[in-house]
């Protein structure tokens, strides 16, 4: 790797070991990549680390127009499908040089002139947290086995990153909000074009993806649920077409797809004390032993109750609780299980 990759990626770095805001980190990692590899247009998102499903985009492409269809897209192509990525690949490699094999490129991007495309997916033994897509077009050359490489050496860094961002989400809402959300619904096309919604759709909306001053929130998450729908059904992948993100001030919200006839209802509400369990023991990255100790406790569990269901030592009980404070950053059963369950 040449000094300036070499400096690229020290830089990188540093900024996935500073970061607290996902959104931030994603931007500062653009502009890096931006000077070290370059690229036309992007797309970024973050993912459900258990089903894998996107939401909480961040792109900047030249087909926002056709967002749906190339959404859509995206989940029904398998070559170079983020689940299946084991490092860094590039979409002219992959296809042998016949962009065609490729339906994303074929029925959408060849109409914008994409000439080749890099994708990286942010995984761990945790889940995956996310995937990105970097596309060159008109005169631009192919990616190189260099860009392919130095995206390979920041992969581990992001990943971390990303995943200790999402960690940050989880707080105790203040007690004015800590209502319970929802359910609200979205119906979409088989195009996966709105058709309606309840009242209260465009004000989550709004907050999931917001919107340029002015113009109406565009439901990045709804159609990204709805696309991997249309995945399960065509054998492409059988993750649960469900993605849980964080909304705002510790409230995570789940988006759920499923068919009403020929059409599609998107559902929105607060995600399930479970499921924020599921998704904080991954985020803050505890052991198989550390995630069943912290179920006994939010089930209301005491150490003798937990030690007996866990069959070890009342001792052994404390020892995994003072891990999992260290691991969360903080000093109490009721901090924790605020952080948890978020009130």
């Amino acid at each position: 790797m040449i000094r300036p990759a070499v400096a690229a990626r020290a830089r990188v770095e540093r900024t996935c070991e500073s970061a607290t805001d996902a959104r931030a980190l994603r931007l500062s990692v653009l502009d890096e990549l931006r000077k070290a590899i370059g690229f036309d247009a992007y797309a970024w998102l973050l993912t459900d680390p258990e089903t894998t499903v996107g939401c909480a985009p961040l792109a900047d492409v030249p087909c926002l127009p056709e967002l749906p269809r190339l959404i859509r897209l995206k989940y029904l192509t398998e070559v170079n499908r983020w689940t299946s990525l084991r490092g860094p690949a590039l979409l002219l490699d992959a296809t042998g040089g016949e962009l065609s094999r490729s339906l994303l490129w074929r029925d959408l991007l060849a109409g914008y002139g994409i000439v080749d495309i890099a994708s990286v997916v942010f995984t761990d033994r945790f889940g995956c947290w996310g995937f990105l897509d970097l596309w060159r077009s008109g005169g631009s050359a192919r990616f190189t086995a260099a860009d392919a490489e130095f995206l390979a050496g920041i992969a581990p860094a992001v990943t971390g990153g990303l995943r200790r961002c999402q960690a940050n989400t989880f707080v105790a809402r203040p007690s004015a909000e800590q209502q319970r959300v929802g359910p609200v619904v979205l119906l979409l096309s088989p195009d996966i074009e709105v058709l309606g919604e309840t009242p209260e759709t465009r004000d989550f909306l709004r907050v999931l993806v917001p919107p340029a001053e002015g113009h109406a929130p565009v439901p990045a998450g709804a159609y990204n649920v709805a696309a991997q729908l249309f995945a399960v059904e065509a054998g492409v992948d059988q993750h649960p077409p469900v993605a849980r993100v964080h909304l705002a001030s510790g409230l995570w919200v789940t988006l759920r797809a499923a068919r009403i006839g020929e059409n599609i209802a998107v559902t929105i509400e607060e995600t399930s004390p479970g499921a924020r369990v599921t998704l904080f023991t991954r985020a803050f990255g505890l052991s198989s032993r550390e995630t069943e100790l912290l179920g006994h406790l939010v089930g209301g569990s005491d150490t003798r109750e937990v030690a007996a269901r866990m069959f070890v030592s009342e001792h052994t009980v404390q020892a995994h609780l003072k891990s999992i404070f260290a691991k969360t950053s903080v000093r109490s059963r009721r901090a924790l299980l605020a952080r948890v369950l978020g009130a």
